[in-house]
């Protein structure tokens, strides 16, 4: 059994706990390899390489530091095919979707690769007689990731690129799913010409976890995941004085006005609802159908689910690939018993799907109608290719649901009225909204992050506040020796 093990130092370590973790393909459902679990000690021995190497990352200029950013960026554009064909092996998700996680994961190393001009501070002349001030940013130090299973390089590279470029080094602790994305990027970074010990891995589960919450030479902390682990990270490390990011789980609605073009919802419900098997915080999981066109509605996405091709990852023509193990598989199949219990109409049931039940993790795509508010469909994140609709009469029902949902990640608005989007701009309580776009994951010079549930912390995740969370400021106040202005003064400071 092949083993993945940590990267301490820029070089692989093995493991000596002696206690490992299975990792699977989920397309065949064999296990490929044995993953090594971390004690507290070897999570000290990453960080004290992380620790050693702060200083002198920390003192490399940032012309120098922005060339290592450029040299990821190309070295990652020669690699991605090699990194999306690791995600598909170990996450399941079909070779196209893994391109666009690795392309979408770019995006951030080029948004890095402008770290001079992001660090930029202010300066001001003469702000008092012969007293100049100023502005900088400064890294924290030792900074750690802890990522999830669904998107084993693109979250790792929203955390990483910021930390590495603000001068921090960096721990990454991967999903232990899916952990060999990891080296891969840890390869590519050492070969970029990334010193050794200033980007880092060490897998593992709430050891490791727990580990990294209690060092005290971590300085900071991103997460994301599920809203209660979420919860306990943020909890928990701020409580032992670190920084804390924590992206928790999401309930991610589409509105259905009656006036939007419903076979573009149609094609939009499809793509958000069952891309990667619906692993992704930001897949479409309710689709709110206001006043009449519910019927219609559902008639046209379920037209359009027969020509969804599932399949294993490495197949091209598959559109869908597996979900990333057997339990998650069974646990999101049940939401489709339960609906039905407890008055759900099954338009569409994935168990039904040729592959389900065979050696894979395959669920087939699955539509559920007359969903309310009440129901375990509606009110739990399924994370899967399972998708709700939900059958309103008034856009004010609609908002309200939205507004009153726990998760505030992300949502979505079909219409032609300009002025209903406004309003709906203005009134929803949400981090993320699309307007006829179904997925609205900013950019990577914006920044990624929900509201309520969906986030403990107050930075959102890359972008400007990605620099943000990865740095502190510092103000100076500077008057340069005059032997005519210096005189005893015991009043508070004040300008003059």
């Amino acid at each position: 059994m092949e083993r993945i093990s940590h990267w301490i130092g820029g070089k692989v370590v093995p493991g000596e706990s002696g206690r490992t973790g299975p990792v699977f393909n989920p397309a065949t459902g064999e296990q490929t390899h044995e993953v090594d679990f971390a004690t507290a000690d070897e999570v000290g021995q990453v960080v004290a390489a992380a620790a050693e190497a702060f200083p002198a990352w920390r003192a490399t200029s940032l012309s120098k530091r922005s060339d290592v950013m450029f040299q990821i960026r190309e070295l990652l554009e020669d690699r991605k095919a090699a990194l999306a064909a690791a995600i598909t092996a170990q996450h399941g998700k079909v070779l196209s979707d893994a391109m666009g996680e690795v392309q979408r994961g770019l995006e951030n190393v080029e948004f890095a690769c402008g770290i001079p001009n992001l660090l930029k501070g202010g300066f001001t002349e003469q702000a008092s007689t012969g007293v100049d001030v100023y502005s900088i940013r400064q890294p924290l130090g030792v900074v750690a990731g802890i990522t999830p299973f669904n998107f084993p390089a693109m979250v790792p590279l929203w955390m990483l690129t910021n930390a590495i470029a603000c001068g921090n080094t960096f721990v990454l602790k991967p999903s232990e799913k899916d952990p060999g994305a990891s080296l891969v990027l840890a390869e590519l970074l050492r070969d970029a010409g990334v010193p050794d010990g200033v980007f880092n891995v060490v897998h593992g589960d709430k050891v490791a976890v727990d580990a990294i919450l209690d060092d005290p030479t971590i300085q900071a902390v991103s997460f994301v995941g599920s809203t209660p682990i979420a919860k306990y990270i943020y909890e928990h490390g701020t409580k032992a004085g670190k920084r804390v990011q924590a992206l928790g789980g999401a309930k991610n609605h589409m509105i259905v006005l009656p006036d939007a073009d419903l076979d573009m919802a149609a094609d939009a419900a499809v793509s958000a609802g069952y891309g990667s098997a619906g692993e992704r915080c930001m897949a479409i999981s309710a689709i709110v159908a206001v006043g009449g066109i519910a019927d219609d509605l559902v008639e046209k996405i379920a037209d359009r689910l027969p020509k969804v091709k599932v399949g294993p990852g490495t197949d091209p023509e598959a559109e869908m690939g597996p979900l990333v193990t057997r339990e998650h598989r069974d646990k999101v199949a049940g939401y489709l018993e339960s609906s039905a219990e407890q008055g759900a109409t099954i338009v569409r049931d994935g168990r039904e799907d040729s592959r389900y039940g065979g050696d894979g993790f395959f669920l087939g795509v699955s539509l559920i109608d007359h969903v309310t508010g009440e129901m375990d469909a509606y009110r739990d994140e399924i994370f899967g290719p399972v998708l709700s609709v939900v059958r309103v009469d008034t856009y004010d029902e609609a908002l309200k649901m939205v507004n009153d949902n726990p998760y505030g990640n992300g949502v979505a608005i079909f219409t032609r009225d300009g002025g209903a989007v406004r309003q709906f701009q203005f009134d929803v309580n949400v981090g993320m909204v699309g307007v006829n776009v179904p997925i609205p994951v900013p950019v990577a010079y914006y920044s990624f992050g929900g509201w309520k549930s969906s986030l403990f912390g107050d930075n959102h995740m890359y972008g400007p506040e990605g620099i943000q969370f990865y740095t502190r400021g510092k103000v100076v106040t500077a008057r340069w020796p005059d032997p005519a202005t210096s005189a005893v003064d015991l009043g508070f400071p004040r300008t003059r």
